[in-house]
């Protein structure tokens, strides 16, 4: 049977050359980094290593990279801590972030540790900047957490983050980003981009899942959330999943060598997809900037086929049947019945007919794409 992998802003096939680092690390460097015999030293210099190829590839210092299990985790991380060690007592977010993010600003809220406050979204989905100076302009504010993402997961809307952290530095706000979309897919200089905290997971970029990072501009004054050992310059706790940390590096140095062509090559995919979907279909809307080439990530298109919401679910299925994964949604939220929040958010009553993300990776095709297309037509009719 025909089949179409189109779900891979949920999560990527990890890379051929990222599964042989893996097992290799796994034979080579099973000791345990914190044992001070040869095998815990060889293990300790391959996680130090990752680390500052790691860094190198943003033009940072490898001290600044925490490793964590993923991007939930550093977001919660970096959150928690800006409110418990940096006296943070206002934060200021949208309400279409990941649900790593909004559950936690949320759960703060209402434990009263702190102020929440959400920036306007324009009728496209995307960040009204000006709302977010005139927040962080208001006196008699407590210390602020600014907390936006680079790239929607849901619609793809691209943040300008240098110009967030540029706002946030003005007003002496703290900036945390999760940069899950974005990193392995765009290059970024964090040492040119006023940001405090960064949030990254593997599975995103054809890396494993279970391991991410933190980037931490400022150590000093943090403590950590895990207790229990000295691992990750005392901020993390717990034995390093050494062959996770060596699939993530492998995974994001595989990514940045081959950036400009991949690149490229999705974009085109993307490019393809939408005249099809648009030839094929008329009445089709792309849901935020998604249907814009240059204002939303390469990487997905989210689009509204004239369906209605009821048969959503069965259009999904149907797509499934004939081995077409897609999604009306972050994968974290699967299994809500309500649809896409983020559309909901966006669009609130005037959303016709539901959203459906589909996300390409350097390893599908334009054959696949026909497929899909193919298969959307059946159900259609």
């Amino acid at each position: 049977m025909k089949s179409a992998y189109l779900d891979n802003a949920a999560t990527t096939p990890v890379h051929p050359e990222v599964s042989e680092a893996i097992l290799e690390s796994l034979k080579e460097n099973f000791g345990n980094p914190s044992s001070t015999h040869s095998f815990g030293r060889k293990a300790k210099a391959a996680v130090e290593n990752a680390r500052k190829e790691i860094a190198k590839l943003f033009n940072v210092s490898a001290a600044n990279i925490i490793f964590t299990s993923g991007g939930t985790e550093a977001d919660n991380m970096s959150i928690n801590c800006a409110v418990r060690d940096l006296g943070v007592q206002r934060i200021i977010s949208s309400k279409i972030e990941h649900h790593a993010v909004l559950n936690c600003v949320e759960f703060l809220n209402l434990e009263n540790k702190v102020k929440l406050e959400f920036i306007d979204l324009d009728e496209n989905g995307s960040v009204d900047l000006f709302h977010l100076e005139s927040l962080l302009a208001q006196e008699n504010q407590p210390k602020t957490l600014v907390s936006l993402m680079h790239i929607n997961n849901e619609v793809g809307n691209i943040l300008d983050i240098k110009k967030v952290g540029e706002i946030c530095q003005k007003y002496d706000a703290i900036f945390h980003c999760d940069t899950v979309q974005s990193v392995g897919h765009y290059q970024l200089d964090l040492s040119e981009i006023p940001v405090d905290f960064v949030a990254v997971s593997a599975h995103k970029f054809h890396g494993p899942k279970g391991v991410g990072f933190l980037y931490v501009k400022q150590r000093k004054n943090l403590k950590p959330l895990i207790h229990g050992g000295s691992q990750e310059r005392e901020l993390r706790a717990g034995t390093e999943s050494v062959h996770n940390i060596i699939g993530l590096q492998k995974a994001l140095e595989l990514a940045y060598k081959h950036l400009e062509e991949d690149q490229k090559y999705i974009k085109n995919l993307k490019k393809y997809f939408i005249t099809k979907l648009k030839s094929n279909f008329p009445e089709a809307k792309f849901n935020g900037l998604s249907g814009d080439l240059e204002k939303s990530t390469y990487t997905l298109v989210n689009v509204s086929l004239p369906v209605a919401q009821s048969e959503a679910d069965m259009m999904l299925f149907q797509l499934d049947l004939k081995g077409v994964a897609c999604s009306k949604g972050s994968a974290c939220q699967s299994g809500a019945q309500q649809g896409s929040f983020v559309l909901n958010e966006i669009y609130g009553t005037n959303l016709k007919h539901p959203g459906i993300r589909f996300s390409f990776s350097k390893f599908n095709t334009e054959a696949e794409l026909d497929y899909v297309i193919s298969v959307l037509k059946e159900f259609s009719n």
